[in-house]
């Protein structure tokens, strides 16, 4: 069951249907004007965005954090400012992507939400009381999900789904290790992976082993004192979202014809980043026995319904981490890179939202 609801209210003018109540001309909202550290960001009033054709507005529950929405903050690699996000400053001043929230207001031409409707994906600038989000990016909350759950799910769960179905292709009875388990994809990639019908091992911190293992993996380890990569055991597959491991160690514990996936990375240089290394290993896949897979999460329509599939029956819940009040988002963003981040880490926007420690 959906969170939705059917009444909607209208304008009557041809712009955006809007809410009973009168919206806000101004609210809170994170945000940064020049690329760099969490120094650089600050909470303040900004106009509430209005929501063009195919869009609608939300007012925010939460956000969720992960490391994507570190790179846009902080401009780096260089290859996320070519990418079109603005090569000297950023041209979206407002952080975060993942969302929960309920519809106030619809752009023109949308019919697959209702004012009212609670709704989770991924939105312009969701660190804020308002956000916009095109309707292709998200999906009605399960009734079983609560808002904060929801709000960390969309950019870690569609990259999870996306590499373990579309790029990796498992099936029932393959085994699987979830390099980097504990983290943001990993934690979803784990869950998945077991939904799929794999058997799945973890690598993880010591102290993050007990959270990996109630996500459904059969044995955890521990980076710092066992090595997974010996050849002593081999897999099916390896999705690497650790982003630190050269290929040619991470190919000794695949199968003849395993398939290693890596998703994202923080290694390498400030100009690609962990994209260096995929390029590297996509290109010399062709020339190897296994299958080196360069993988890029995408934003298709259909993504974030299929994750909403997998939160409504039960078979993936959300590792949700530390939360923070709005306020505090620089703490958050450091506690990230320092690595004190567990599962997801949260944002709460709207007052009463609770979803963890924080």
């Amino acid at each position: 069951m959906h969170t939705k609801k059917t009444s909607t209210g209208t304008s009557g003018t041809g712009g955006p249907r809007l809410a009973a109540a009168t919206l806000p001309d101004s609210s809170l909202a994170a945000v940064r004007y020049e690329y760099g550290p969490p120094a650089g960001i600050e909470v303040a009033p900004r106009p509430v965005p209005t929501p063009g054709p195919g869009q609608v507005l939300l007012q925010v529950h939460a956000g969720g954090l992960d490391r994507g929405a570190w790179h846009l903050m902080a401009g780096e690699p260089y290859a996320v400012r070519l990418a079109g996000y603005g090569v000297r400053r950023p041209k979206q001043p407002r952080l975060g992507l993942d969302v929960a929230g309920t519809v106030v207001a619809l752009g023109e031409g949308v019919e697959e939400f209702a004012v009212g409707d609670e709704v989770f994906g991924i939105a312009d600038g969701s660190w804020a009381e308002h956000a916009v989000a095109d309707v292709t990016r998200l999906a009605l909350r399960p009734a079983n999900v609560s808002p904060v759950q929801a709000a960390v799910s969309a950019v870690s769960g569609i990259t999870a789904l996306q590499a373990l179905v579309d790029v990796a292709g498992v099936e029932p009875g393959q085994r699987v290790l979830v390099v980097g388990a504990s983290g943001g994809v990993g934690s979803f990639a784990v869950q998945l992976a077991v939904a799929l019908g794999a058997q799945v091992d973890g690598v993880a911190s010591a102290a993050k082993a007990p959270l990996v293992r109630d996500l459904g993996a059969s044995r955890v380890y521990d980076y710092a004192t066992e090595d997974p990569y010996d050849g002593s055991q081999r897999y099916d597959v390896i999705i690497d979202t650790g982003g630190l491991n050269p290929v040619r160690v991470l190919r000794q514990a695949l199968t003849t014809r395993g398939t290693l996936v890596i998703v994202g990375g923080e290694g390498g240089g400030r100009i690609t980043g962990g994209v260096g290394r995929q390029m590297r290993a996509a290109m010399r896949s062709p020339f190897v026995r296994h299958r080196l897979a360069m993988f890029i999460s995408a934003e298709a329509k259909g993504h974030v319904a299929k994750l909403a599939a997998f939160l409504e029956d039960g078979s993936v819940v959300p590792a949700v981490g530390a939360t923070y009040p709005l306020g505090r988002v620089r703490e958050a963003i450091e506690d990230l890179l320092a690595g004190r981040a567990r599962g997801k880490s949260a944002i709460l926007v709207a007052t009463g939202e609770d979803g963890g420690s924080s």
